[in-house]
């Protein structure tokens, strides 16, 4: 202890005398730990009492301090404290941290303090963890991070924020643990963070972190659901905010947006033009950035006016039969159909209680039955349907006949077939339904069946089963031919009806004109054999009393009959055939009548057809696009004609401004109850004018007004032509690309821009450019140097980009200036002609060719060489010209990549290059020296 190591320091010596008021010493204030700062001035205290006054000195680590020292920078206070003028530290050297005591003594002993360190406080400059930049989205949590810089005490951690220290009174701000917490950030809370470490040395500032808060999106308007018309026109409108400013697209729900007719509007609204069935649905309008998206859909009804989908047609029916007008029609809503006598004030609509008394009813469906016909039912009647959108009205006439007169005739289901039979033999001819004329022979006799029974067969001939009932009769016809004597008969086999077909189904009627009808009818594929063909047969009071064949090997499941009676009521059936018979006949289709013959046949005043046809006042309606070639024209008729054949609907496309018009094209409507009709054929993306006329024959009436309507547009079907890249002449880096417009029957519409797209071998050497469609030519400049590019052009319509034209390759050298043309894969043309020469084939052939001119010479060499010489010569003389042939044409020789195997002769005969006995030694070793390295480089 200090005690002991210092109790020598004050013996007692012989003859003093210890004063009684003296006391030992004693500390009183101990001296504490200190922090001081490098270079500070510091204080250890130390106060200690005793009598007498005690002396105090300080250790440092059990080592003396001196104070006395000038040079020391330490003072020792009155009081016995410790002053440091300076503290003085370094990395290597820190004379002053340490543990100090301070001992009091006097003459009765000494007294020690407690340890006090003396530490230097520190501060480092570089932070262990700078905060990191942080985006967070409005109203979520941001947190940035910062650990100080190592220092002694620890220091502490503050915030700024643009320089302004935070205040973490803010409940939503936390300072725990060098992080900064920022809970439900708002816009405000963004800028510049710098986290600020301090201790007694001083404090140090991190480098700059930024807190970007962003916004989700958010609709400032939203679509609403909106209700038009078809054909019309319609905007949703959609306004979105965010930070960053919100990308906003469009969908529909259930498809796509409809091509070529809709647009998105730098204010995001979308229009959508020419409206129709299929855009119903649900139009979603999407805003979306970095930190979200958003969503707000509206919903679009298009209401649709009538449209028949069936329409009724004339009938024939007898008195007390049933008949049903059918009529059937779309719409949105869907359309109410009611029914209308002519002259009559009476509806008769689907939706009522059906009467007991009534024999007229109207089905769900709408179609228009009437029970127990009457006379008195003759007439028009007229199915409209009806709907918000609007109405449209048609009609069908009614006849009542007799009840004989509306029966068909009987039909023979299978008749007699043709037969070879011996003489003297017995046939049987059979005939289902058929009755057999009257006859007194005996040898003929009909079965019960209906069969004809023949026996001692004598004649060939045409037999025939005759069906008749009051309303007509059927025939069936079979040829019997009898063999004489000694002639071999085959005997006939009945057909298997497995192999026959079965019979088609009702047919249908449809497109009724004066002289012709459309029938169409269906295989019965469940049952029978395949059909090959088929048979048609008609029947009508007016063009005889029995069913007569109008068409034959007829192929398809649809024909058109011609050449039929006007105002005549007729009767179709259809029997399916192939190579083993008829089938049985169809159920007959109902009866239809054709159109009335026209009035001026039967002597009408012309002047009084053209007066009436002038009186027709025709509206027509706006029209309907319904593709980018057909429209649809409908049209209403006041003050109705007897004198209408039908419609001529005239169209022509819409002159530009100062162009010449061009003359109508005429599309023929020849039904006149139809009043509408589909215009195909149309160019694409172009403006046509349409009117309807009516005519009769020759006369014609007063047009209607003019409508204008477009086709749909779609993409270019052809590139701009005439594309080419040339340097700008500015002595910079850039270009100008040029081109002329696609073919205008190949636009498709009306090209509003043309797009550029010149690409480099690398992403960031791309560049796109969009011009007017009335630009044919963009300059782009600054284009790097050494890079190879590539340069597409496309004319663009409201339905998006055409076809791209062929690309074009260039490249620029440091001033500007184009390089050789490139091919396709980016070579000069030098390359090209490098990679030719080095094609086999290539090589093949220029080796060939050489061989040739090679053997020509070597023969021309030889004749002349004789001639000269005479058959006399000496075959060391013939030995020399080889040799000189030999080494003259060497150089050819190993151009060519040849290896020429014989050399000529003075007497006709080949001597071998690889035989050294004909040849020169020089020769041969020459030969030997090239040939090996031409093989080894050519084979």
């Amino acid at each position: 202890s200090m005690d002991q190591k210092h109790s020598f320091l004050f013996p007692f010596l012989p003859g003093s005398r210890l004063r009684q008021e003296d006391t030992p010493p004693r500390i009183v204030e101990h001296p504490s730990d200190l922090i001081v700062s490098k270079g500070e001035p510091a204080t250890l205290n130390c106060k200690a009492e005793g009598r007498p006054t005690p002396t105090v000195e300080w250790y440092k680590d059990g080592e003396r301090v001196e104070t006395d020292n000038p040079r020391s920078q330490k003072m020792l206070l009155p009081s016995g404290s410790l002053f440091f003028l300076r503290i003085v530290h370094g990395r290597r050297s820190k004379p002053d941290e340490g543990s100090y005591v301070c001992v009091a003594r006097n003459y009765l002993g000494e007294a020690v303090s407690h340890n006090a360190s003396l530490e230097v406080a520190i501060l480092r400059d570089d932070f262990r963890q700078n905060p990191a930049d942080v985006i967070v989205a409005a109203g979520e949590p941001a947190v940035l991070e910062c650990q100080p810089p190592r220092g002694h005490p620890e220091p502490t951690i503050s915030w700024k924020k643009d320089g302004l220290t935070i205040d973490d009174r803010d409940e939503r701000i936390t300072i725990r643990g060098g992080k900064l917490m920022i809970t439900n950030a708002r816009k405000s809370d963004a800028g510049k963070y710098v986290c600020v470490g301090t201790n007694m040395v001083g404090e140090r500032e991190s480098e700059v972190s930024e807190l970007t808060v962003l916004e989700r999106p958010s609709f400032v308007k939203r679509p609403g659901s909106q209700v038009v018309l078809v054909d019309q026109g319609v905007e949703f409108r959609c306004e979105a905010r965010g930070d960053p400013v919100p990308t906003v697209r469009w969908r529909k729900d259930d498809g796509e947006l409809p091509k070529g007719r809709y647009e998105i509007r730098e204010d995001h609204t979308l229009k959508l033009r020419r409206l129709t069935s299929a855009d119903v649905g649900s139009y979603t309008c999407l805003a979306e950035n970095m930190v979200g998206k958003a969503e707000a859909s509206a919903t679009l009804t298009v209401h649709v006016p009538p449209a028949f989908v069936v329409r009724p047609r004339n009938q024939v029916v007898g008195v007390g039969r049933t008949v049903t007008f059918q009529c059937e029609a779309t719409g949105n809503p869907q359309p109410a159909i009611f029914w209308q006598r002519e002259g009559s004030q009476n509806l008769l609509f689907s939706y009522q209680p059906p009467q007991p008394s009534s024999r007229f009813s109207v089905s769900q469906s709408g179609d228009l039955t009437i029970t127990a016909a009457e006379r008195s039912d003759v007439g028009y009647y007229s199915c409209q349907a009806l709907n918000i959108a609007g109405s449209v009205i048609t009609k069908a006439l009614l006849e009542v006949t007799d009840v004989v007169s509306d029966r068909p005739p009987p039909v023979i289901r299978q008749g007699p077939t043709n037969q070879t039979v011996a003489v003297d033999g017995t046939v049987v001819l059979s005939c289902l339904d058929g009755a057999l004329v009257s006859t007194h022979d005996s040898r003929v006799k009909q079965q019960e069946t209906g069969a004809l029974q023949i026996r001692y067969l004598s004649d060939t001939g045409m037999y025939s089963c005759i069906a008749s009932t009051p309303s007509g009769e059927a025939s069936w016809k079979a040829h019997l031919e009898v063999q004489e004597f000694g002639v071999p008969v085959q005997p006939n086999r009945p057909t298997d009806p497995a192999l026959i077909p079965s019979a088609p189904s009702k047919p249908e009627v449809t497109d009724v004109t004066r002289t012709s009808v459309t029938l169409s009818w269906r295989p019965n594929l469940h049952s029978g054999a395949t059909p090959t063909s088929y048979v048609i047969e008609a029947f009508s009071h007016a063009s005889g009393s029995s069913w007569q064949t109008l068409a034959d090997h007829v192929k398809t499941e649809t024909f058109v009959l011609k050449g039929l009676r006007p105002s005549a009521v007729y009767l179709f059936l259809v029997r399916a055939a192939n190579a083993y018979g008829l089938s049985d006949p169809s159920p007959i289709a109902d009866a239809v009548k054709t159109q009335d013959i026209p009035p001026t046949s039967q002597g009408v005043d012309h002047r009084q057809i053209q007066k009436e046809l002038g009186d027709v006042l025709i509206h027509l309606h706006n029209p309907t696009i319904l593709s980018s070639s057909s429209v649809r024209v409908q049209w209403t008729v006041s003050g109705q004609s007897q004198y209408i054949q039908g419609y001529k609907v005239m169209y022509r496309p819409s002159p530009a401004e100062g162009q010449p018009r061009s003359e109508w094209s005429v599309f023929e409507v020849r039904t006149p109850g139809e009043h509408g009709a589909v215009v195909p054929q149309l160019r694409k993306g172009v403006t046509y004018e349409f009117k309807v006329r009516p005519f009769f024959n020759e006369f014609q009436g007063t047009d209607s007004d003019v409508k204008i309507g477009r086709t749909m547009e779609e993409a270019p079907s052809a590139p701009p032509r005439d594309v080419t890249v040339t340097e700008s002449g500015d002595n910079g880096t850039a270009i100008l690309v040029s081109w002329q417009p696609p073919p205008e029957e190949q636009r498709n519409g009306v090209v509003q821009e043309y797009k550029i797209w010149c690409l480099g071998n690398e992403s960031r050497y791309h560049i796109n450019r969009t011009v007017d469609g009335s630009t044919l030519y963009v300059y782009i400049p600054g284009l790097a140097t050494g890079v190879r590019y590539s340069v597409e052009v496309a004319a663009s319509t409201g339905a998006g980009p055409g076809v791209k034209s062929d690309i074009t390759y260039f490249q620029l050298d440091a001033s500007g200036h184009m390089t050789e043309t490139l091919d396709a894969a980016g070579n000069p043309l030098s390359q090209q002609i490098s990679d030719v020469v080095k094609q086999p084939a290539f090589i093949a052939g220029i080796g060939a060719a050489c061989w040739i001119i090679l053997m020509v010479f070597s023969i021309w060499l030889y004749r002349h060489h004789k001639k000269r010489n005479g058959l006399s010569s000496s075959y060391a003389g013939i030995r020399k010209g080889q040799l000189l042939f030999f080494h003259s044409k060497m150089t050819t020789f190993c151009k060519c990549h040849m290896f020429c195997l014989l050399i000529p002769r003075a007497d006709s005969r080949s001597t071998r290059m690889d035989n050294p006995k004909h040849v020169d030694r020089r020769a041969y070793s020459l030969y030997n020296s090239v040939i090996p390295h031409l093989k080894a480089k050519t084979f």
